[in-house]
């Protein structure tokens, strides 16, 4: 069944239970705006736990209680459709809106009024004490009152997400309540704080909903690690304060991904194109794609924009100038590491996404570092493919978007050529070559200790990435060869410890 059917069948099923049903909330607000909408909100006067379960089995769709405001039906088509059953709050459905966060999600109407509208046009039956029907037409985003963000502070988050993705305008009165509440953020339990913040930072545009929580005081009380970011000044050719670079970097990873995926002409017409790099690279990402082993989602996925935006926050920490006034930031990946594992912790991160921001955050300097000195060597893209497997490309275009957010409005230059194509290189190595760069093992670890004796410890490590590097350089074909390679390191070591003991 489609939509409407669902809708028509959902009306039908509670005329016959004689209850009461009406549309509220974000299901009238999208009617109102023009916009999709295929979660549809019910509020019932009682027993709405027992009509969800009954309109599921009607609708022949799934049952999940969620809590004890809402009960969901999903019935499964050729699109998902979400209903959710919840009793009216507060005893009466005007005192149920007056609850709700917006004046725009404080609208109601029957549910067979809004039926009606769409099979014959009849305008719907709002019910609408707060305005909020004016507002919507006007697309303002208001508070239903001012403790509204006192009763959940997450509304705060909301808002923004709101007003950004609607095209709204905030009113000043609501500008006012989000900049004095927002130091109540962190009373929010921080699993509803990480599903608000992914779905802000999960459209395009990111970076403008980064600075319109800053310029309410919610990002710092989100992230408090960045306040002394704001205004640290950074070496040239860097152009933006540590802050703004982060929040630049976010943007510059969207238009990256974005020109990645554009025809070959869009791409050989950009401005950032040099030498073919980006149409090779576009390239190189779809045949792994093909491959598996990458998806352009992943490049913009919230947890990826996230990572972009903690990739430099070691650098308030390891900030400092020498007698010449020249800025530094030595160490500032390794130090920034711990930092974004706290921030992560207190976001309630999954593992995976906390293992990729700290492998972001740890290795983002790699690419560009590698082209710095001299040609990129193979034992170099070996050690990089080695250390971060399949996050290593996402990593590689990372690191050409913190580029482009270093430089600001400046013009690119040779180095910027110089990035791309050690980017080219690293990806074709690893996305083309793979077989070569990363070779099967020619002697497992079990194998080596039986061998040369060895007790499990570092040094078992050492001789496997010793012969995987002599095995992708060419140098041993065989097990027989890299047992033999195996034996003399061995015996090198043992000479080198010797001598230690002597000296």
């Amino acid at each position: 069944m489609d939509s409407g059917t669902l809708l028509r069948e959902t009306a039908r099923f509670f005329e016959e239970q004689h209850q009461r049903a009406y549309l509220v909330g974000g299901s009238l607000r999208n009617i109102v705006l023009g916009e999709p909408c295929v979660d549809w909100d019910v509020v019932v006067e009682g027993g709405a736990a027992t009509h969800a379960r009954k309109l599921a089995n009607r609708l022949g769709g799934h049952y999940a209680y969620m809590h004890e405001k809402a009960s969901r039906v999903v019935v499964k088509g050729e699109q998902e459709t979400v209903i959710d059953v919840s009793p009216l709050v507060g005893g009466s459905l005007e005192a149920d809106l007056r609850l709700r966060d917006f004046t725009l999600n404080a609208l109601a109407a029957p549910l067979a009024s809004v039926v009606e509208h769409f099979e014959s046009g009849a305008p719907i039956q709002f019910i609408d004490p707060l305005r909020g029907l004016a507002d919507a037409e006007a697309r303002v985003l208001r508070a239903v009152d001012s403790e509204v963000f006192r009763r959940d502070p997450l509304r705060m988050l909301r808002a923004i997400r709101l007003a950004m993705r609607y095209g709204l305008t905030i009113d000043s009165s609501t500008e006012g309540l989000l900049m004095r509440d927002a130091a109540l953020l962190p009373q929010v339990a921080p699993e509803r704080i990480h599903e608000e913040l992914y779905a802000i930072l999960a459209p395009n545009g990111a970076t403008e909903r980064l600075r319109k929580l800053d310029a309410y005081g919610l990002f710092t009380v989100l992230i408090p690690e960045f306040i002394p970011a704001r205004g640290m000044r950074q070496p040239f050719p860097h152009y933006w304060d540590v802050l703004e670079h982060s929040f630049e970097a976010v943007g510059r990873l969207e238009q990256l991904a974005a020109l990645l995926q554009a025809e070959t002409g869009v791409i050989s017409s950009s401005p950032l194109e040099r030498e073919g790099h980006l149409v090779e690279i576009a390239a190189l990402l779809r045949e792994a794609e093909e491959q598996e082993i990458f998806q352009f989602s992943l490049l913009i996925a919230p947890r990826m924009k996230l990572a972009t935006l903690l990739h430099d926050i070691g650098k308030p920490a390891t900030w400092s100038i020498d007698e010449e006034g020249a800025i530094h930031f030595y160490g500032h990946p390794q130090a920034g590491v711990p930092l974004a594992q706290q921030i992560l912790t207190r976001l309630s991160a999954s593992t995976a996404d906390q293992r990729l921001i700290q492998q972001v955050t740890m290795h983002h300097m790699r690419p560009g570092q590698l082209g710095q000195v001299g040609p990129v060597t193979p034992r170099a893209i070996r050690r990089y493919f080695v250390d971060l497997g399949r996050s290593g490309i996402l990593i590689a275009i990372l690191s050409l978007a913190d580029h482009l957010a270093t430089l600001g409005p400046q013009p690119l230059s040779e180095h910027w050529t110089r990035h791309l194509s050690v980017v080219r290189l690293l990806l074709t190595s690893y996305i083309r070559e793979r077989e070569r760069i990363l070779p099967a093992q020619l002697v497992s670890a079990p194998e080596l200790m039986r061998r040369l004796k060895l007790e499990p410890g570092p040094l078992v490590g050492q001789l496997l990435e010793h012969l995987a590097e002599a095995q992708a350089e060419g140098r041993i074909h065989s097990k027989e060869e890299a047992l033999w390679l195996a034996e003399e390191y061995y015996k090198q070591h043992l000479m080198n410890v010797d001598n230690q003991k002597r000296e």
